[in-house]
């Protein structure tokens, strides 16, 4: 199976755009309404010579990140990116197609920051032809909790149901969510919503440079949406598998009492660009966010490498770019306490053995190619250090077939989905979270009357309040929420009072959690055969018991996350 447009880890859709052009008001110099911004990243200690270098290259600099170690400047195009990559100095180059910028950087809240009240790539898994499931009022009945746990097969595989009693995570929990946005205002997520600390650090861009469609019209004026806005759905399902309130509507999350912390860094169109990347981190640590969960990987290029040479000077520098700059970022986050999760992937891809990557620079669009590529070369922020990476299991428990792997890459699985987990294809088997209803009507999902059209929307109106939404998807980014949760569990019980609430260092929580996880043996035979619509394809698992490329050190464990002593 294929990877999704964009930067998204579930299998459904799934970037921060290119900067706005200079004026070319009367009067303009010609190279100056060709320039371009970029992030010139500089050898530690050699800000300096970088700002020199700049100036050298014909360029001009207008501020210094010295958390991260890069400048952002303003040159004119290939020969001004050529002319810096000579210098010793400078260790990448990537353009900033960010068009928008958080102003202001808030001071960190205390532990006892309020929570607003209510007031908000993966894989599609529509069924074609099938009818829509009754409301969630119809089946209430056979539900042990809220009204939509008896989908939750999930939940019940990590033993979330039962620690929900038992440890359902703490407010002074701080969970970071780095995706497409939160529907803040959703009925089954803003009771954990923190508003006042979520931020938006990306601006949305109605087209691209070629004058396509990249994110549609924009919303609000200036094109920066709410911080409690979600137009794709990806930011919301994963916040909620994390942390939907037990509060009697749709399902309960992993760990229903922690804090969520929209902290957008990706387009609605679903791209996710490196500076609203680094921006998300850099933010999340700062204000002593616990963890953070990335279901998505750095645009345009699936595959990092240093030195392919398939690739242009300017195409590697910006890959090193990508590579430099992100491992800065997810170091500064993880030394001030912050849990990194990331997806996989949905390559179905042994990481481990890449061999070709067809779909890079994946933006501009069209300008994707064929490059052989190997294990030098990574998936950020998933083959990245310091990052705990998750695959996705089916239903009875199998790697899904879509699912990248790894004996390298893998940390951790956990339930993402596989509609073909079984006998024929079916929506059940997917993951159940909730959906920004605004979406669903964009695409068509629900009718006017705000009915689900299929069997891959479901309807909540049994909170006595306004109906809530949720949506069956398929994906890594569907994966990793669920050890996210886990982490926010771990990290209630053993956190010690720190900024923004508690705190628990990552390397505490990476051990706690590979403790409690589940060991799963990889398959027999070894090479295991995926049957899927009349087809074949053959994944291999290496490793044992305790770690393989399949499952990594187990599968996360709720119900073990929430009885183990420390």
């Amino acid at each position: 199976m294929r990877r999704i447009a964009g930067g998204l880890m579930a299998l459904v859709l799934a970037t921060p755009l290119a900067a706005c052009s200079p004026s070319a008001a009367t009067g303009t110099p010609a190279a100056a309404r060709s320039a371009k911004d970029y992030l010139v990243f500089y050898a530690d200690g050699q800000a300096r010579e970088a700002l020199a270098a700049v100036r050298r290259a014909g360029g001009s600099t207008s501020a210094t990140d010295t958390k991260l170690g890069y400048v952002l400047a303003k040159g004119d195009g290939d020969a001004f990116v050529e002319a810096l990559g000579t210098d010793q100095a400078i260790v990448g180059v990537s353009a900033d197609r960010a068009i928008g910028f958080e102003t202001a950087m808030p001071a960190a809240a205390p532990a006892s920051a309020p929570v607003s009240g209510p007031a908000s790539g993966p894989v599609s898994v529509s069924s074609s032809g099938s009818t829509a499931f009754p409301d969630a009022s119809a089946i209430a009945s056979n539900a042990a909790a809220e009204p939509l746990a008896a989908r939750q097969w999930d939940m019940k595989m990590i033993g979330a149901d039962r620690a929900h009693g038992k440890a359902p995570g703490t407010k002074k929990v701080l969970v970071g969510i780095i995706d497409t946005g939160v529907d803040g205002k959703h009925p089954d997520i803003a009771p954990n919503f923190n508003r006042e600390l979520s931020r938006n650090f990306v601006t949305d861009k109605p087209k691209d440079e070629e004058g396509e469609t990249l994110d549609g019209p924009c919303e609000v004026a200036g094109c920066k949406d709410p911080v409690d806005a979600d137009d794709d759905g990806h930011g919301t399902h994963v916040a909620s598998t994390i942390g939907s309130p037990i509060n009697g509507i749709g399902i309960a999350g992993v760990a229903p009492d922690v804090q969520l912390v929209n902290i957008r860094a990706g387009q609605d169109s679903g791209f996710f660009f490196l500076k609203a990347s680094l921006d998300a981190l850099t933010y999340a640590a700062d204000i002593g966010v616990d963890v953070v969960n990335m279901s998505y990987y750095v645009d345009p290029w699936l595959f990092n490498c240093r030195s392919n040479k398939a690739d242009s000077k300017k195409q590697q520098l910006e890959q090193r770019a990508i590579i430099t700059g992100m491992q800065r970022a997810l170091d500064y986050a993880r030394k001030r306490n912050v849990t990194l999760i990331s997806a996989l992937g949905n390559g179905a891809t042994d990481l481990g053995h890449p061999k070709v990557d067809s779909a890079s620079p994946g933006y501009p669009r069209g300008s994707e190619k064929s490059r052989k590529v190997d294990n030098s070369c990574i998936n950020v922020p998933a083959e990245s250090k310091g990052v705990l990476s998750v695959s996705a299991l089916g239903p009875t428990g199998r790697k899904a077939v879509y699912s990248d792997y790894g004996i390298e890459q893998t940390d951790l699985s956990a339930p993402g989905g596989d509609t073909t987990d079984g006998k024929g294809a079916s929506p059940l088997r997917s993951i159940l979270a909730a959906a920004p209803e605004a979406a669903l009507r964009a695409t068509g999902k629900i009718d006017k009357s705000g009915k689900p059209k299929s069997s891959e929307v479901v309807r909540d109106c049994s909170g006595g309040g306004p109906c809530s939404y949720y949506q069956y998807l398929d994906g890594t980014s569907m994966a990793s929420p669920h050890a996210t949760g886990v982490a926010a569990i771990l990290i209630s019980r053993f956190g010690k009072q720190g900024k923004g609430g508690v705190a628990l260092a990552p390397a505490k929580v990476e051990k706690l959690l590979f403790k409690t996880a589940t060991q799963k043996a990889c398959p027999s035979p070894r090479k295991y055969v995926y049957k899927v619509f009349g087809e074949s394809t053959t994944h291999t698992c290496e490793g044992g018991k305790s770690k393989n490329g399949f499952y990594g050190h187990g599968v996360v464990d709720a119900w073990k996350a929430a009885t183990v002593k420390g």
